[in-house]
């Protein structure tokens, strides 16, 4: 399987101040890759080095094999990109921002109708944008990254601030692209997003990758407590090491029907972070 994108000891300065720093990573073709980081670590800036926006001081980054600093149109072509509403013309109804970027890409008009029954915005089709709500604006802006048949997508926070029916809708969509091949590159604060939709994630902070690899397993690796929490039917709470000591424990209470919910205490990716930067992902 090939690297989609690579980056090399990449780094990006504004001025004196590091924005990132020394940043290496790989993601494979027709993944989903999570980047999770507290505001200001560096996240968007590196969606802008990775998509040609900004140009990096030090090291080197490649989309499709090719330098960052050198994409042509033929790989422009070939990228989506989500960032908050950047674009999205207020005046003109949702058909016509599409059809406008559709005419930029050179997609047909035909796509249009196809793509907004796909993210559930057909019956809004004539509405002008500036009567969308969030959540509307937010699937048009992730319309308007798949016009082009991309196969790559940088979705910056592609549901924030959206209800959890939206969220599933926008879910959807994106495992069906992940299904049809494209390689999704996103940042998110939405931990279930990250643990239940990404292969990998990288969590950044203050400009550099402090950890990265399957949601799962960098959960297991910062389990120190490693313990059960059994809440009996009583209401009491017990903690027991997760191990064979529990198990006579565990059995017993069994037995006497006496277990209202069992759980493992592993911590979560915003826990993680917590705990190695002190800082949480808002």
């Amino acid at each position: 399987m090939h690297d989609t994108i690579t980056a090399d000891a990449l780094s990006f300065r504004f001025g004196e101040k590091r924005i990132l720093n020394h940043i290496t990573f790989r993601v494979r073709e027709g993944e989903i890759f999570g980047l999770l980081g507290p505001s200001g670590a560096g996240k968007t800036t590196l969606i802008k080095v990775l998509t040609g926006q900004l140009r990096q001081q030090e090291g080197n980054a490649a989309l499709f094999g090719t330098d960052t600093r050198s994409l042509g149109d033929a790989q422009r072509r070939r990228i989506g990109t989500m960032m908050d509403h950047f674009g999205l013309y207020e005046r003109l109804s949702v058909f016509d921002n599409l059809a406008f970027y559709a005419d930029i890409y050179g997609t047909p008009r035909s796509r249009i109708r196809a793509i907004l029954e796909e993210i559930g915005l057909d019956e809004s089709r004539n509405l002008a944008v500036s009567r969308l709500s969030k959540g509307m604006k937010n699937r048009l802006s992730l319309a308007r990254a798949l016009m082009n048949n991309a196969k790559l997508l940088f979705l910056d926070e592609p549901t924030a601030g959206l209800d959890p029916a939206t969220t599933r809708e926008i879910h959807t969509v994106l495992r069906r692209q992940k299904e049809q091949g494209t390689t999704i590159f996103l940042t998110t604060h939405n931990m279930f997003e990250a643990q239940h939709l990404c292969g990998r994630v990288a969590l950044l902070s203050s400009g550099a990758l402090i950890e990265s690899g399957a949601p799962a397993d960098i959960c297991r690796k910062y389990n120190h407590q490693n313990q059960l929490r059994i809440t009996l039917k009583d209401g009491e709470t017990v903690l027991l090491e997760n191990g064979r000591a529990a198990a006579d424990a565990v059995k017993e209470y069994l037995e006497n029907d006496r277990i209202g919910a069992i759980h493992s205490t592993e911590p979560t990716l915003e826990t993680v972070l917590i705990e190695l930067t002190g800082k949480g992902l808002e």
